[in-house]
């Protein structure tokens, strides 16, 4: 029983990894191509993360202990399972509830979502569902099989034909439940009304604000983390500074600028670009406008977040300011759209005039 929560926590918290690494591309994706972004949609590509990990937690982990390794055996006679099921179930009399039966349900079920995956997210057949179980399948029972691809001097668990069977079926049975969901919801195909334009909501722009804190937050730490491998690698034990406070202020001016350079070239930031929306024409210039939208950003806020008390605080207080002045505006215009006079609208919605702020065009 511990195994197997310790493999669901694992599963989990690796999904929830993936998750947060894909959110912005996630989300400037499905307004690309769905023209929006769904709740159903959202929590479907999340319960992929975490099933890709549970496949390999459930079958591959825990690895065993090498102070009491032991030789797993080999199973290449298809079909036993039959036999070995018939058995058991004549000796207790159980057809739902019996070790034996329940393994090879299990074995089913654990590539069922596989295949109602790959039909309902990836538009693929039940062939391709067969064929991407049977090789997932057959991958994970040659690394039992191998020992971990020689991690091991053999076989940690049983290499068994009959699983083979078994994880395919599962994938085609996933397959053919997946045709429940209506097709218009299957696929990745670019929906039909993919460049309709839509209204800005709180919602929307709630969402285009936290692709702006989770991107600024991403990089920061990628950076940081780069920045401090090489700083203890030329320095070591040696230096006479905090090569952590040097590389969190690099994450913090690399991701700054960033976001400052996309904002200058575009007048948007990226949360805006992922969520396809923009502001309006206002009473300010271009030159006034894009350094304006960078300064009530994600940008501006990683940089008075990394100031000494009590600089530090005027994070809180823009934090807090745009809070507030999401529930004031319909659109979620925030201290940008309030100082400059400029309203959020679908970037799908049209081209303002060339003769107007172009800062305010995204």
């Amino acid at each position: 029983m511990d195994n197997i929560v310790g493999s669901g926590v694992l599963a989990v918290v690796a999904g929830a990894v993936v998750a947060i690494l894909a959110f912005v591309p996630f989300v400037a994706v499905s307004y690309r191509r769905r023209g929006r972004l769904t709740v159903w949609r959202s929590l479907l590509w999340a319960g992929a993360a975490v099933y890709f990990w549970a496949i390999w937690t459930y079958t591959l982990i825990p690895l065993p202990d090498s102070e009491v390794y032991r030789c797993a055996g080999v199973n290449l006679h298809p079909f036993v399972f039959v036999d070995e099921v018939r058995a058991a179930v004549a000796a207790s009399g159980r057809y739902l509830i019996d070790p034996v039966v329940l393994q090879v349900a299990l074995n089913v079920l654990l590539f069922a979502p596989l295949g109602f995956f790959l039909r309902v997210l990836g538009g693929r057949g039940i062939l391709i569902a067969g064929l991407v179980g049977f090789a997932t399948s057959g991958i994970i029972e040659t690394t039992q099989l191998t020992g971990v691809w020689g991690l091991f001097p053999c076989a940690y668990r049983v290499f068994d034909v009959d699983d083979l069977i078994a994880n395919t079926s599962g994938a085609l049975i996933g397959s053919l439940l997946a045709f429940v969901v209506p097709a218009q919801h299957r696929g990745v195909e670019r929906a039909p009304d993919a460049e309709t334009p839509r209204p800005v909501t709180r919602g929307r722009r709630l969402l285009g604000l936290v692709c702006d804190v989770v991107g600024v937050w991403l990089i920061g730490v990628a950076v940081a983390v780069v920045v401090q491998a090489v700083l203890v690698l030329l320095v070591g034990e040696r230096s006479s500074f905090s090569t952590e406070q040097v590389a969190s202020l690099a994450g913090t001016i690399a991701s700054a600028g960033l976001w400052l350079g996309v904002v200058l070239a575009t007048g948007r930031s990226i949360g805006d670009l992922a969520t396809r929306v923009r502001f309006t024409n206002g009473v300010l210039p271009a030159w006034v406008a894009r350094p304006l939208r960078f300064a009530t950003g994600a940008g501006a806020y990683a940089i008075l977040a990394a100031l000494p008390a009590p600089w530090s605080l005027l994070a809180f207080l823009l934090a807090s300011t745009t809070a507030a002045l999401l529930l004031v505006w319909p659109d979620g215009r925030g201290l940008t759209g309030w100082i400059g006079r400029r309203r959020l609208v679908d970037d799908r919605a049209g081209v303002v005039s060339p003769s107007v702020d172009r800062g305010a065009r995204v």
